[in-house]
């Protein structure tokens, strides 16, 4: 069977979508917890959603912001990027990738930049494979 796979540019109509899959992603949060995260998300004029679809059914996504930065310029700092558990380890997440890659070149982005989890062994080694690095360490501080 051929699948067909399609991407596209989201919005606050797909968040019921992008909650379930951010639940996987984020276990802890509940459903409603985190559709009002993204309501608040989709507000800010630097955001965007990637979805990728798997014969029309939504199986991944990636948040992302637009930023300047002195040492990188342009930069489209990607995060919550998540593919389908049921359908990981099937090269979507390249797929997606590339998509997201060709999208920021063709918006005028320099670089690309993200965040993984420490913990999160699996994605480092995709995104190493991609040909991303570690640049330096995040710290956060919980208010």
């Amino acid at each position: 069977m051929t699948h067909k796979i399609g991407y596209k540019i989201l919005t606050q109509n797909d968040i019921p979508g992008i909650a379930i899959l951010g639940q996987q992603l984020n276990p802890k949060l509940t459903l409603e917890q985190i559709k009002t995260y993204l309501l608040q998300m989709f507000k800010f004029e630097t955001y965007t959603c990637f979805g990728i679809f798997l014969n029309d059914e939504l199986v991944g996504v990636s948040s992302a912001w637009t930023t300047v930065r002195i040492y990188s310029g342009k930069q489209l700092e990607v995060d919550n990027v998540v593919i389908d558990s049921l359908h990981q380890s099937k090269g979507l997440g390249k797929l997606f990738f590339e998509f997201i890659e060709n999208w920021a070149k063709k918006n005028d982005y320099k670089t690309i930049e993200l965040n993984t989890y420490v913990q999160n062994s699996k994605s480092h080694k995709f995104y190493y494979n991609l040909g991303y690095s570690i640049l330096g360490f995040h710290f956060w501080k919980h208010m």
